[in-house]
């Protein structure tokens, strides 16, 4: 490889390591109990780790990983608080 082209190499390596981090994960999620979707983005995060430290669980599980009882409980809380923008 010619040294001209390692430069640009390494910072096109670094610009896409970059632009991973920055890119949000966003999914939709559907609440069976209330027979809605929730957008699961930042906003809807911030409901979930404070449904679960109030709720004294780990605010950094994944909700999908949740048993479908705690899951209800997280959709009855989050129908009682917030914003209620479900898309």
């Amino acid at each position: 490889m010619s040294v001209s082209l390692r430069p640009w190499l390494l910072a096109a390596v670094l610009a896409s390591s970059l632009a991973g981090i920055a890119c949000e994960h966003h999914y939709r999620v559907y609440d069976p109990y209330y027979t809605d979707y929730h957008t699961w983005n930042n906003d809807e995060i911030v409901y979930y780790q404070r449904w679960a430290v109030e709720t004294h669980r780990d605010p950094h599980r994944d909700f999908r990983r949740l048993r479908p009882e705690e899951q209800k409980e997280y959709w009855t809380w989050r129908h009682n608080h917030g914003d209620h923008d479900h898309r």
